[in-house]
This record gives C-alpha cells, structure tokens and sequence, in this order.
C-alpha cells in the first residue's frame, strides 16, 4: 500500500525550518497553528501515532522556534511524544506521513535525526537532568549566550528523577528554563500531591486577562515549591494562547538563571473528540479525520495479552483479598481498569515513577500482601537496582507482570522490552516465565499467586496472540514451575523456543513437513528455573539445535543454552535466533521480526541450514 502523503496549509507549506518561521509576522502565527494542527490531524489519522499530546502543544512549538535561536538554543523534548509539531516545523515537514514507520522518522525526538531534537526522549522525566548537563557545559565552555529550555508534561513531573533534576539545578546557575506543561494528565489522569499542588495553582493564580492579553504582574507572581528548588517561578498562563505565550517568552528569556514557566495547556486541543476522551485519543490508532471515529483494525473473536492480564487479575483478586495491583501510570495501558473499578483501594497508579513502584510493592509484599507489580518491560529497566536490592535478595514474592515484552513496534528502540530477560536472568531466586498464549498467561499468573520463596516475573508480548477470544479462559491450573514441553515430535532438528516465538516455531515446522523436514519443537515456558531434564533429553536426541526468542540473545534464552550445552560436556550445533546485538529501529512487529530473522520464514531458514 503507497504511503499517503498530507498536503501542508499555504502558510505551513512555506515553513521548512526555525528560519522561515521567524519570517512571518506574529499576526499570522494564529493561523499558522491551525493548518500545523490540521496537518497533524491529516496525518496521524491515517498513519497512527501520539495524537492528544502534539496537538496540546502546537502553539508553545511555534513560540519557542519563534523566541527562540534553535538549535543553538537547545530545545529538550520531556516526554518525547509532544514532539510531532517541533519536527514539522524543523525540517521533516514532507517526511512526516512516515513517521514510525521502518526507515522512516523516528515518532520520538531522535539526535541521529535532526540537529534540532539535542536530546533523544522515549521515556519520561528526563529532560530537566539532559538540560541541565548542557547549560553547565555551556558555562564551562563561555557560551554566556545560550539558553537550555527543557518541556517536560504529560504527567513527567511525577517521576523522581525530574524531582533530581530540580534538586541539583536549583544549586546551579546554569541559564536553564523549564516549561512545566501541565495538562492534567499522562495518559490516564496524573496522580499524586504534586499533581494536586499544580492543580491548586492552575485554580488560585491562573491568569484572569482576556485572550490575547499579558497580565505582567500575575505571570510574575510566585510558587513558594519552586522557589524552594531555588527556581525563579512564572505563570501559570495559558498555553495554547499564541500572544501570551510569546509576551512571556520574550520576557522570561531576559532573566538568568534557573526558571520555571508554569503553562496550562489542553490535551487534543482543537480536535473535539480528542479533547472528550483524552485517554483514548493520547495513541488513537486510525480515526475519522472528521468526526473522530475510531476505524476498528481488530481481528475478529481475538483478544490482547493486555485484556486477559486484566480480567484475569481480577478474579484472582476476588479469590484472594491479599492481591493488589501496582502501576506506574499506565493502569489503561495494562487494563487495570478492570480490578481499578472493582476494587479501587487495591489498586495503586504511583505516576512516572518505576524505581518507587517496584521497592513500594516490595513493602506491601514484606506486610503480607501479595502485589502484582505492573509495568513495560522498557519502564522496568529503570528499576533494575529496586528488582535486585529490594525484591530478590529479600526474597519478597512480588509479582512482576512484565507487559508489552519483546519488540513492541512502531514506538521504536526505545520502548523494545527486549532486555527484561537477559537482566533478570542473572538475578539469584528469580522466576522467569514467558507464555507462548493467552491461556498460559493466565495459568502462569495463578501459579505466581500462590508462589511465596521469591519474585515471579511473567513478561508477555504487546497485543493480540493467536488464540480465540471464546478459548482462552480455562479453570485455572497451577503449573509446575521450571517446566516445559514437547510441543512437536520430529528428528535430526530441535527447536526450542520461549514465549510467543513458539508459535512462529509451529508454523515454520508445518511449512517444513512440505519439504520432508521434521524439526522437533520445544516451549521451554520458564527461562529460570530451566527444564534441565527437558533440556538433556534435547541434546541427547537431536544433533542440531534452533533457539527462538523475543529478546536480546546476549544473555538470553541462547545464552542459557550455550552455558548448558558447555556445562555438560554436549558438543551439538547450535543455531540462535532471537534480537541481535543492536538496537532496533521503529516499524510494525512483522518488520521487525523479519528484520531479526526470527520470524516464520527466519526459522525455516535455520532449521535447512542445520539440516543441511
């Protein structure tokens, strides 16, 4: 299918960088807005990605590139899915209908892209550490002329390393600026005292002037929670009013120092369906351009991984009152809202913050509680000193539902779960089970319920699997933990997957038999503790071996292989597919597993290669 390609308003068609944008006179800046917005309505309508966040910060784009000398100006991106007007504006205009697709842009801001995105930003809360380290290199270097303005929102101000970053810059007296874009709300509504305290401020202080108007004396007025950050605090003005924004930004850029600019902006502003439903519309997928209706893409009688986790959780949670559910600011995105709405005070969103998540889960877990500590394999590497120090080596039986594992897409590098397995695997006492379907994964969680030596972590695929949305719900049954299983008998050829791989294997072994090649296929289920019976049975029968897994092999299930095979004296010909030793780009999951090799046609070239 040919990529459609949008066509820019008049006035954005003349707008290719920073440079033709100052050209304009600020009185078409108003209308330069609306056709950049409707741009990116015309494009993310077809070729889906972050919609709500991009459209709330149009205006504050357009005024930072316009107050601003960018890139010598360093503009940092927090969180990156804000980004899609910057990148319109620098350069990337024509080449925005391919953004998140393979070899196209990139749908966060990526420093191998554009000399304009200084930072590269897929997760949250960093921004204000990044612009820090480049403001205090300024100094070092003299560059007395040079402005850092981090934008952090979209709920990022919860997480605790932007609280860091404050922390140190406060003491500083680097010439940093951050925009504190507060909307309300990450993806699901923000949470937390600190989202109260802003919310006060928007309600006590917000600026009474009419559109377009600058009320100097309340833009100046101060916050006494910055001020003891040592910030000098402005606003809150409204965000999406063009004249207001570039009045304060003239004006703040004038001051030295650490600063905060305090904006109120609106999530999806200019589109009412995205304004409505906020949540739904931060990653719509395909949408009527004009009325905003969702066009289903979904596979008739399937359901996601993402759905069984949820409405499995919550019988468990009905069976047993010691369950509870914990999430970093993702309760929708991991359907917690089942249990959510069934039993809210057991189920805990602690915003943008992984670390907190995981040692808090660990507490409920050393009172008795069993927690379900869920979180994106990408968010749970930011917790990686909690897993070990704080969970393992007490031996708490925490619940790591691991979610969206292995390569998740469009989203990119930054967001491939595809390291969960190879860092958890060298944590002591850690169970690490993958299931290949959605009745596994369901089986799996009821036997983590009832696991009490140590932490269970369970990582499953974003998005639908392969079975029917009628067949996955089976009475519950307790597995044995370290388990696997033939799934295929054959000869000469072993193939042992892990996870949702397996079905890729079953499908190559079919096409195999055509050929009258009969590779044998194996699910190992748990990566730790491993079936090393299974596992001797394998390479005391089948002279060559195929691995499969939907992560890093380094230190992966092929890892665990060779380290067997080399532990027992075994001297087979091993074949490992999996994700290479690099980072993988943005595309749909079938690119990418192609791209890795692990895909259908992947493995039936591995297995004629060791067959032959």
């Amino acid at each position: 299918m040919e990529t459609q390609k949008p066509k820019p308003g008049p006035l954005l068609a003349t707008v290719n960088t920073p440079g033709d944008l100052k050209k304009l006179g600020e009185e078409q800046l108003p209308l330069l807005a609306e056709e950049l917005r409707n741009f990116i309505l015309d494009v993310v309508s077809v070729h889906p990605g972050h919609l709500g966040s991009s459209l709330g910060v149009v205006e504050l784009s357009i005024a930072l590139h316009y107050v601003f000398n960018t890139p010598y100006d360093r503009l940092i991106w927090d969180v990156g899915h804000q980004a899609y007007a910057h990148k319109i504006l620098t350069g990337r205009r024509d080449v925005f209908h391919t953004n998140r697709q393979l070899k196209g842009i990139s749908g966060f801001p990526s420093r191998s892209e554009s000399p304009y995105d200084t930072f590269g930003t897929g997760h949250a809360s960093t921004s204000i550490s990044a612009a820090l380290g480049m403001a205090v290199a300024s100094v070092l270097k003299g560059e007395k002329d040079r402005h850092h303005i981090a934008v952090i929102g979209d709920g990022a101000m919860t997480g605790g390393m932007a609280l860091e970053g404050l922390n140190n810059a406060g003491a500083s007296h680097a010439n940093l600026l951050i925009i504190l874009n507060d909307n309300g709300i990450a993806i699901d509504k923000n949470t937390g005292a600190i989202k109260d305290y802003l919310a006060g401020i928007s309600g006590k202080n917000r600026t009474k002037s009419r559109k377009g108007d600058f009320n100097k004396e309340a833009f100046l007025r101060r916050s006494n929670l910055f001020e003891a950050f040592h910030f000098g605090y402005f606003g809150p003005i409204d965000g999406n009013d063009l004249p207001q924004l570039l009045s304060a930004l003239r004006e703040i850029k004038k001051i030295e120092g650490p600063k905060l600019l305090h904006i109120i902006t609106t999530k999806g502003k200019g589109f009412k369906e995205a304004e409505k439903k906020q949540t739904l519309f931060h990653a719509p997928g395909r949408f009527d351009r004009k009325t905003g209706a969702l066009i289903a893409e979904d596979p008739e009688d399937r359901i996601t991984y993402q759905e069984v986790y949820g409405r499995t959780l919550l019988e468990l949670a009905k069976q047993n009152e010691k369950i509870v559910a914990i999430t970093p600011a993702m309760p929708s995105g991991s359907a917690l809202h089942f249990m959510m709405e069934a039993f809210p005070e057991r189920v805990f969103d602690v915003g943008i913050a992984e670390q907190h998540a995981v040692t808090f889960s660990a507490g409920l877990a050393a009172a008795g509680y069993t927690p379900f500590c869920t979180i994106y394999s990408t968010f749970l590497q930011r917790a990686y000193d909690q897993v070990i120090h704080d969970v393992a080596l007490q031996k708490l039986p925490v619940v790591f539902g691991i979610d969206r594992a292995g390569l998740v897409g469009a989203d990119g590098a930054t967001h491939h779960g595809v390291f969960d397995l190879a860092f958890l695997n060298s944590i002591p006492g850690m169970v690490i089970a993958a299931p290949m379907n959605e009745t596994e994964l369901r089986q799996m969680m009821y036997t983590a319920s009832q696991y009490k030596a140590g932490p269970f972590a369970i990582r499953y695929p974003r998005g639908y699997g392969f079975m029917k949305a009628s067949e996955w719900k089976q009475p519950f049954e307790t597995l044995t933990i370290g388990k696997g299983r033939q799934l295929k008998a054959g000869e000469k050829v072993a193939i042992i997957s892990l996870g949702q791989p397996g079905n890729f294997a079953l499908e190559a072994a079919r096409q195999l038999e055509k050929e009258n090649l009969f590779p044998a296929v194996f699910d190992l289920r748990f990566l730790k503790p491993p079936d090393e019976e299974l596992l001797h049975t394998i390479f005391r029968q089948y002279p060559f071996i195929v691995t499969i897994e939907d992560g890093v092999m380094r230190g992966g299930l092929a890892s665990a292989i060779a380290s067997f095979a080399v532990a027992n004296g075994y001297t087979n010909r091993i074949k490992n597919l999996g994700v290479p030793d690099r980072f993988i780009p943005h595309g749909s999951k079938a690119d990418l597993y192609r791209l890795c090799g692990f895909d259908v046609e992947g493995i039936v070239r591995a297995v004629k290669e060791q067959a032959g």
